[in-house]
């Protein structure tokens, strides 16, 4: 277990707990801060609400070291399915498919259908607007509050945004918001008591994770300035396929696990792609989704991880 504090965030009462698993995660609102442990261990009996992370899944994908990612993608979801506390929605933070294929977003939508979870809210991948700059992706998938595909909404006492990253990619890849996309944000988080949790998600890490693998967005400094006064904020990326964390004062960022393939870690190797060295036998060791609930009541934070079955 590797624990983090904030010492500001805990005199504040917004104390955040996240445990990771590779098969999931449950994440825990207590009085506005989320705590994860490991998926299937949580009882979720304090519970207000919780909803699953997923990412990645790059339906269309045929190589190795993954020649199913219907097969893992389905294995998660079965998982997630088999909760006793069933989530209240489920956040997919992009990749959804390899090619933008409209044949890849079918298999997509069916394959999600057997998580059993009634809401699903997406962003889309660099991967999803590939010829079209996302056109079919936000027909089937968009919330449609925003021109831009962008959207907030309101559970339970959260605030989650959902942001697009990956249209208009700055040089060697990094994602961008750009100007009308920053100024929404401003806008839509002016009205928000800073006691309000929030939860941002979109698909490339909203901080320089390794820039010259294009693991950033180039103005996230913009955006990350308007979430500082919050008392308690989670920023859910997808992209890299591995866990990374990094923390901000009270924002926490977190990175996800896909449920396709592995990359490897920054800065090791020629570049980013799939693994070409995984051990046979040990793709599930790299593949995982998350789950988080909301609980009320305090908690420290640590980090956990487990592996998919």
């Amino acid at each position: 277990m590797n624990d983090n504090h904030d010492d500001t965030a805990s005199r504040r009462h917004f104390l955040k707990c996240m445990a990771w698993a590779g098969a999931g995660t449950v994440w825990l609102m207590k009085g506005g801060v989320l705590q994860a442990r490991p998926l299937g261990e949580a009882d979720g009996a304090d519970a207000s609400f919780s909803f699953v992370q997923i990412s990645d899944s790059h339906i269309g994908f045929h190589k190795e070291p993954n020649m199913d990612v219907a097969g893992t993608l389905r294995a998660c979801l079965h998982q997630i399915r088999a909760q006793k506390q069933r989530p209240d929605f489920l956040l997919h933070t992009g990749d959804l498919t390899h090619l933008s294929r409209p044949d890849e977003f079918d298999t997509l939508a069916g394959l999600m259908q057997e998580g059993g979870v009634g809401k699903t809210f997406y962003v889309p991948g660099e991967h999803d607007v590939i010829g079209d700059d996302g056109a079919e992706f936000f027909r089937r998938f968009g919330e449609r509050q925003q021109a831009g595909g962008w959207y907030s909404f309101d559970h339970r006492g959260v605030h989650f945004v959902g942001l697009i990253n990956v249209l208009n990619l700055r040089a060697g890849g990094l994602g961008a918001l750009g100007a009308e996309q920053l100024a929404w944000l401003k806008r839509d988080l002016a009205s928000l008591s800073a006691e309000t949790p929030l939860v941002v998600f979109a698909h490339m890490p909203l901080w320089s994770l390794y820039p010259s693998w294009g693991w950033g967005t180039d103005d996230a400094a913009e955006a990350v300035s308007y979430l500082k006064r919050f008392g308690s904020v989670s920023v859910l990326n997808g992209h890299i396929h591995q866990i990374q964390q990094k923390v901000e004062g009270t924002v926490t960022f977190y990175t996800a696990r896909s449920t396709a393939y592995p990359q490897p870690a920054p800065g090791v190797g020629d570049g980013p792609g799939p693994m070409k060295n995984v051990p046979p036998g040990k793709l599930h060791d790299y593949l995982g989704v998350r789950d988080v609930r909301h609980v009320r009541g305090k908690g420290a934070l640590a980090v956990t991880e487990e592996v998919l079955t």
